[in-house]
């Protein structure tokens, strides 16, 4: 529990400072981001729990990384992450679930992810900011990918690329469950 405290104080102090960088009031980033102001209002306040579409078009709209909206200060000069003990910022009924693992500083910051996909199970996701490129490498099992609509299908040992400035999905196919590894490659600029 006070690691949860801890997550939304972080969350809470992150948001509030992006927000004030970039000149934006709490109307006009609820505006933009399309999240209501008494949300962001409970968000600063280190309320509420937020999802993670919510989470992403903040980031989006803030130009910073999702996990620099979540992440405490920097500890070491190497960081070891294990996907168990970070907690899923997305599940699906049938027990699909994205793991934001760790974002990479410097110019160009790299998101890396890791999820499982249980089968027929999907994840919609609206179009990022221009520049913004995915990568998913499947580790395990099958899924589609569906870029601005059209399918295609990764298999395990497969990587598959795409620019991420129009809407994509994520689909567990095949009959068992889909691992893969994604990074978000963010352009250079304000999210480093």
């Amino acid at each position: 529990m006070a690691e949860t405290a801890a997550a939304l104080q972080a969350l809470a102090r992150n948001v509030r400072a992006a927000r004030t960088r970039a000149g934006l009031s709490l109307d006009e980033l609820g505006r933009r981001a399309q999240v209501s102001k008494g949300a962001l209002v409970g968000l600063e306040k280190a309320q509420g729990n937020p999802n993670f579409a919510t989470l992403v078009r903040l980031a989006d709209t803030l130009g910073v990384s999702v996990s620099a909206l979540m992440e405490g200060p920097a500890e070491d000069r190497v960081r070891v992450v294990s996907a168990e003990t970070v907690a899923p910022l997305w599940t699906g009924p049938r027990g699909s679930e994205a793991r934001l693992l760790l974002t990479t500083t410097g110019p160009a910051p790299v998101e890396v992810w890791r999820w499982r996909l249980e089968p027929g199970e999907e994840y919609p996701s609206h179009p990022h900011q221009s520049g913004v490129v995915e990568t998913v490498s499947v580790t395990a099992g099958r899924m589609t990918l569906v870029v601005d609509g059209a399918e295609h299908t990764v298999e395990a040992g497969q990587t598959a690329t795409f620019d991420a400035d129009a809407p994509h999905t994520y689909r567990g196919s095949g009959t068992g469950s889909c691992h893969l590894i994604m990074t978000v490659h963010l352009p250079p600029g304000p999210a480093a």
